[in-house]
């Protein structure tokens, strides 16, 4: 039987250490990554020439859903009829679709808070797209 010993290194050789932090070369990147999102509304601000088609499908449905309903809706009234099996958590990011649609003048939140209806717009985009 042969006995194998562990050897633990305080660093690790040359040719393995990592670049330092900051080192330049001189060389410049070929390519620079592209974009993944950040910086990109997905919701564009409501505007007259902009209809429901412009926003993501699960943004669109709930307009949709908002426009269709005869009375203000919650987001737990909301969250069925875009997909099944409501729970707590997808009725929260509901909320937040929501919320974040009457921030970019779609829908409206009618008082008590949490109950939203479609836009109001009385020709006048300027107040629709204020936050």
């Amino acid at each position: 039987m042969s006995r194998v010993t562990a050897q633990v290194l305080a660093e690790p050789p040359a040719a393995q250490a990592a670049p330092e932090v900051g080192a330049h070369d001189g060389l410049e990147p070929k390519e620079t990554p592209a974009p993944h999102g950040i910086g990109m509304m997905a919701v564009p601000p409501w505007r007259e020439d902009l209809v429901a088609q412009a926003l993501p499908d699960v943004y669109r449905d709930i307009v949709e859903i908002v426009a269709d309903a005869p009375n203000p809706l919650q987001a737990k009234q909301t969250e069925p009829r875009i997909g099944p099996e409501a729970t707590t958590a997808k009725t929260d990011g509901t909320r937040g679709k929501l919320k974040r649609l009457v921030e970019r003048g779609w829908l409206d939140e009618d008082p008590p808070p949490g109950r939203f209806t479609p836009a109001r717009h009385d020709g006048d985009a300027r107040r629709a797209n204020s936050p």
